[in-house]
């Protein structure tokens, strides 16, 4: 009955996917995911420590078993080489904010800009009628600052998308140039129709 209750549970998970930068990917990675009915609460593309290779940060709240079953199909996609799926305690995590506020009240109110610094905001515009302020962390520590400027006339606020790092992984890179000293000349893709590859790029 335990082990029933633990599928069926939703948690957030962070989904790392390793990937050639290729036009269609996001589309076709989205549609995964409306296909199943998830809402991708987060979405972070970027370089990744391979030269043209992008990391997705996907971040979605649900059972363990959905993630394991989009992971698996996500890798299906030919440009895609890997996909890892971990919780919040298996990663280090930030997203960072922007806050507009008007300049005369940070002026006028110096306890507000106290309040600012408090939580790790740092100015990174002032003009005379606004200033912006730039802060990281999790979500409920960029949330708490919302709350806190809003009755000083929040202006404007945004937030990215999550960038995380797993904390137990020696790298995707390692596992990499290691398939390349033992199979050099061969492109990576091909990999997508090795009966091998999983046990290649485990981490």
């Amino acid at each position: 009955m335990k082990d029933a209750e633990f599928i069926d549970k939703k948690q957030e998970y962070t989904i790392s996917v390793y990937t050639e930068n290729q036009v269609g990917l996001l589309n076709r990675i989205a549609i995964i995911f409306s296909r199943r009915k998830i809402n991708i609460e987060s979405l972070n593309v970027s370089p990744s420590e391979i030269q043209h290779i992008h990391r997705f940060n996907i971040v979605v709240n649900e059972t363990p078993d959905t993630v394991r079953k989009v992971a698996r199909q996500i890798e299906k996609q030919v440009e895609v080489l890997k996909v890892y799926f971990n919780t919040n305690d298996d990663i280090i995590w930030q997203e960072m904010a922007l806050y507009k506020v008007p300049t005369d009240v940070i002026a006028e109110k110096v306890y507000v800009e106290r309040l600012l610094r408090e939580n790790g905001a740092r100015a990174v515009v002032i003009r005379k009628d606004y200033t912006v302020f730039e802060t990281t962390g999790h979500r409920e520590e960029t949330d708490k600052l919302i709350e806190v400027l809003q009755p000083y006339g929040l202006i404007e606020f945004v937030r990215s998308a999550r960038v995380a790092i797993i904390k137990n992984s020696q790298g995707f890179n390692k596992k990499l140039r290691e398939f390349e000293r033992e199979e050099p000349g061969q492109d990576v893709v091909e990999l997508e129709h090795s009966d091998t590859k999983k046990d290649v790029f485990t981490m």
